[in-house]
């Protein structure tokens, strides 16, 4: 047996017996989560959940007077925010800005450097995602962009366990490998455990399955797939090398390639503008 496959094996019998640490969604956002999906909540209930954290009110102040929300009067007050900018809207922008936390800084360098780049990733990949479901989909911007956010929210889990495990500290080429093959499986398992969305968890199972084609109509998983492939546009990255006219999801966006990277081209202000709501 080998390395990766010994490797793999044990993470695979520590997920089933419930031996890897999961992360938990920060509480802010599982209370902010639970008040909106209350049936009877409104925006006062809503303000005052998240006005028990005077830096994401204050970070929500500012979403909500960004350009990307603006409207023709200047918001002064959380609950104007949360207003304007309406219950779902609120629920999947402060998800959003407070996982940043569950990107912590890991005490080896090689392990550091992986959280800080795959964060950066996921806000890039979150903000495509969100600029193509508006410009070409009926989908919801924001829960688009939330699918793009927890992508890789499997990753999480299996550098914190590498941290332990010296193989995979001292050989990258082996940690993307397990990477790869376990970030799906151990992701869906984390939205399991935060109550997401179906819709959510078939984005982290289904997004590297560039052949997936569900008929119908363009759905989340086939804008995060487009997404997390034109976010490597002009790397050595893999997805960057691969035939996209082949690929389903941009079928049934209706775009060309060449189309979508016009597109991204031409919305790099707005992709911008999103990566920043994430950065602290």
């Amino acid at each position: 047996m080998s390395l990766e496959t010994e490797l793999l094996t044990k993470f695979l019998d520590d997920i089933n017996h419930s031996r890897v640490t999961l992360p938990m969604l920060p509480e802010i956002a599982m209370k902010v989560r639970e008040v909106v999906e209350n049936p009877n909540t409104s925006a006062a209930k809503i303000t005052i959940t998240i006005s028990a954290d005077p830096a994401l009110s204050t970070r929500l102040l500012q979403v909500a007077n960004s350009s990307l929300y603006r409207g023709n009067v200047p918001i002064e007050n959380l609950q104007s925010a949360v207003t304007r900018l309406g219950s779902t809207v609120v629920r999947n922008i402060v998800t959003g800005i407070v996982m940043e936390q569950l990107y912590q800084p890991a005490k080896n360098a090689m392990l550091n450097r992986k959280l800080k780049v795959l964060w950066l990733h996921s806000t890039k990949v979150a903000a495509i995602s969100h600029v193509m479901a508006r410009k070409y989909t009926k989908l919801k911007p924001d829960q688009a962009m939330l699918g793009g956010l927890i992508h890789d929210i499997g990753t999480i889990p299996v550098l914190s366990e590498a941290a332990n495990i010296e193989a995979l500290r001292e050989d990258e080429a082996l940690l993307n490998s397990v990477v790869h093959k376990l970030h799906n499986l151990i992701g869906t398992a984390i939205l399991d455990v935060w109550n997401f969305p179906q819709e959510l968890i078939e984005v982290v199972s289904e997004h590297e399955d560039l052949q997936r084609n569900s008929g119908g109509s363009v759905d989340y998983v086939d804008i995060v797939t487009v997404a997390n492939i034109l976010s490597h546009i002009n790397t050595p990255h893999h997805l960057a090398q691969k035939e996209w006219s082949d690929i389903p999801a941009f079928k049934k966006l209706g775009l060309t390639p060449e189309q979508s990277i016009a597109a991204l081209e031409e919305a790099q202000e707005e992709v911008s503008l999103i990566q920043g709501m994430f950065s602290s």
